[in-house]
């Protein structure tokens, strides 16, 4: 019979991690966990974050209600009232929850609405938060309905009712919450319920960013990346960067990249123009499927109007796709418009692609 391997020769697998040789001491208190958490782009995505509302450049108005909105409730010792965000992705709603966290002095726990599929869900969290912290739920709207009704004591009473046992002989045991501020983060405020909608005492509504805003924060961001850029070259990356902070810090890695290989290692306007050309993102920020889209409306069907499913199998793209993604910085630009018929491009779309434009071409200028 073999003998068992003892079991200091064991070696522990973790995904992500490889193995690990039983021979090397690891106390009781080490957790092992998954390196996916610890995954280089991720933390520093999380490091560029800003800490502060003072760091938050932009949205002015949010961050000078939330400053006094937060001052207000520390000094009555009280936890923030709950907050919705709303806004399209990549505008620092989550930034802004971390920020209330760490302004209030409170643990943060964070999730996302399609993730909390059972009343369970919801209640192992709400149970398991400590006083003040602030409970972040991203996508909110995509909660389902129990869920979300199960939000509706905890946000106003801070009780959460359960029922237990079935049938006839079922009961209801209401279980008191500790106090605690819920942020919501949403990019479809229009698909909350009024019921929950009304029920966060502070709404904010968070908007694209403009070059000169874009331009600090890339200033910013490089200096934590450790890469020397001018004005020139941040103002070039802001104005290709479609109003959005995540884009803006996404183009400056790569601009990054290109510059420590193909460059001196600084980024200046010269090497911006360069990297983002390489990229396919051309003046007005727009990559290879904006423009394929366009072109494909302009070359084949005359500037349109084309139905969302003719247009979907025309570029190889799925029609959430092209509703989602590609039309809403289009439709923001003033290049492409919805019409009943179809899609239809305007006047400002051939001047983009240098096409000449037909003759009662729609224009919103």
């Amino acid at each position: 019979m073999t003998d068992s391997p003892d079991i200091g020769a064991r070696r522990i697998r973790t995904p992500g991690l490889g193995e690990v040789p039983g021979d090397v001491d690891v106390e009781p208190e080490v957790r092992i966990h998954d390196a996916r958490a610890d995954v280089p782009d991720e933390e520093l995505d999380r490091s560029l974050r800003p800490p502060t509302l003072s760091d938050f450049v932009n949205q002015e108005q949010v961050t000078e209600q939330l400053a006094i909105f937060m001052e207000a409730a520390r000094g009555r010792d009280e936890p923030l009232d709950h907050v919705l965000l709303a806004g399209p992705p990549g505008l620092g709603k989550t930034s802004l929850a971390h920020i209330v966290a760490a302004e209030m002095g409170v643990p943060m726990v964070q999730t996302a609405g399609p993730a909390l599929e059972r009343k369970a869900d919801i209640a192992s969290f709400l149970t398991a938060l400590e006083p003040g912290s602030v409970f972040f739920v991203d996508e909110i709207h995509r909660l389902g309905r129990a869920v979300e009704e199960t939000l509706y004591p905890a946000m106003e009473d801070g009780e959460l009712p359960v029922v237990l046992g079935q049938g006839a002989g079922a009961r209801t045991v209401t279980l008191p919450l500790p106090p605690f501020t819920l942020v919501g983060a949403t990019t479809r405020a229009g698909l909350l319920t009024t019921p929950l909608r009304d029920r966060f005492g502070v709404c904010h509504r968070l908007e694209h960013y403009t070059p000169e805003h874009l331009a600090t924060i890339i200033e910013r961001s490089a200096g934590i990346l450790g890469v020397e850029v001018d004005a020139e070259g941040a103002q070039t990356i802001a104005s290709r960067s479609r109003g959005t902070p995540r884009v803006a810090n996404r183009l400056l890695k790569r601009v990054r990249d290109f510059a420590q290989v193909k460059g001196s290692g600084a980024i200046g306007a010269d090497v911006a123009t360069a990297a983002l050309a390489m990229l396919e993102v051309d003046a007005g920020g727009l990559d290879r499927s904006d423009r394929a889209l366009l072109d494909t409306i302009a070359t084949k069907f005359g500037g349109g109007p084309v139905g969302l499913s003719t247009l979907a199998v025309a570029i190889g793209e799925e029609q959430d796709t092209i509703e989602d993604v590609l039309e809403p910085y289009l439709l923001q630009q003033g290049l492409l418009q919805r019409t009943p018929r179809g899609r239809v491009l305007t006047q400002r779309a051939y001047e983009h692609l240098g096409l000449p434009s037909p003759e009662g071409a729609t224009s919103l200028f």
